[in-house]
């Protein structure tokens, strides 16, 4: 159920810059699942104001909001040929362009807390940078978008109440759909736009989701059951293609460098927040909260243990794999620098 935390906000964080054979005019097009005026779209907009002042005269910077440019995986296609200078994405669309990111978002229950999360990503940091930037990509932030819960249309705390659910899975992650099905758990591939209509019809009993999300798009109000238990975070990073990154002077490219160095800052920052806002909001409207006990919680970690070998070496390079488990194994003992 590794791929249940595909759901994402998936969506929603990490930022992806493309240079585009459309943008004769230096401009840049970023298309992104976050919701219009979200937290994201602000600091994305942020950034493109300072890309403009930086570069100067007519600069054109557009953001298309609420994946009206498709699901991550078309956005990566529509940058690849220059439809798009970039996208805003979550770990399932940057792992279309490197894999091994996948590891900051693909281990279930692995995670205890925030601090975890960015000790970890900050060690793994610069090789990932350096792998994003072999294929032709430029890093300037990283970021999250909270952790993901199950959200259901019927009560459910057991791993063994969810077998007779139907789960929503991203239509391109071939892998984590075996896992589950070899499990006993039945996933239903779709695009994200698709999520709303496909539970308020039964194609689907539950969706992996951040809170925030769930909010936002309503999904809470046809599945008002979670279950409140940090499967795993949603990861994301702001990347420019070399070709774009290239394209700036050097003057913009250091301020846009530190404009989404902030915006980073500020997006771990308030999304974290927004977490348990979201969820306090969505319990004035009738969701309904489920605490798995001791007992339950123990069966979530025996199915997160089961997890792990089939997620190393297929979702997760071993290499990777084995290197997240000894960051926090370091960072757990005390040694952590």
């Amino acid at each position: 159920m590794n791929f249940l935390l595909r759901f994402s906000f998936s969506l929603l964080l990490g930022l992806a810059f493309l240079g585009g054979a459309e943008a004769a005019d230096k401009g840049l097009r970023i298309g992104t699942l976050a919701p219009k005026n979200s937290l994201y779209h602000r600091q994305l907009m942020d950034i493109g104001e300072a890309w403009r002042t930086a570069q100067g005269g007519a600069a054109k910077y557009l953001v298309y909001t609420d994946g009206s440019q498709g699901g991550e995986a078309e956005m990566a296609r529509r940058m690849r040929i220059g439809q798009l200078q970039g996208a805003l994405l979550s770990v399932v669309g940057l792992r279309e362009i490197e894999p091994s990111i996948a590891a900051l978002q693909s281990m279930p229950l692995l995670f205890k807390n925030w601090e975890e999360v960015d000790y970890v990503r900050e060690k793994m940091r610069p090789a990932m940078e350096k792998k994003f930037f072999d294929k032709g990509f430029v890093v300037l932030a990283w970021g999250d978008a909270g952790w993901v819960r199950f959200f259901s249309k019927e009560p459910a705390v057991r791993p063994g109440d969810y077998k007779k659910m139907k789960f929503f899975a991203w239509g391109s992650e071939l892998e984590q759909q075996e896992i589950m099905k070899s499990l006993g758990y039945t996933p239903v591939p779709l695009e994200t736009s698709d999520i709303l209509p496909a539970i308020q019809t039964g194609m689907i009993n539950v969706v992996p989701s951040t809170p925030y999300f769930a909010l936002a798009s309503q999904i809470y109000s046809t599945a008002p059951h979670m279950l409140e238990i940090n499967w795993a975070p949603i990861v994301g990073a702001l990347v420019v293609t070399k070709k774009a990154w290239d394209e700036m002077t050097p003057a913009a490219q250091q301020t846009v460098r530190d404009a989404s160095e902030k915006a980073g800052v500020q997006i771990r920052k308030q999304a974290r927040q927004e977490v348990e806002e979201a969820v306090d909001a969505m319990k004035k409207r009738g969701l309904v909260v489920h605490q798995p006990n001791a007992e339950q919680l123990r069966e979530w970690n025996e199915l997160a243990e089961k997890l792990y070998p089939r997620i190393r070496g297929s979702m997760v390079a071993a290499e990777t794999f084995d290197e997240v488990f000894a960051h926090l194994k370091t960072y757990r003992s005390g040694k952590a620098k």
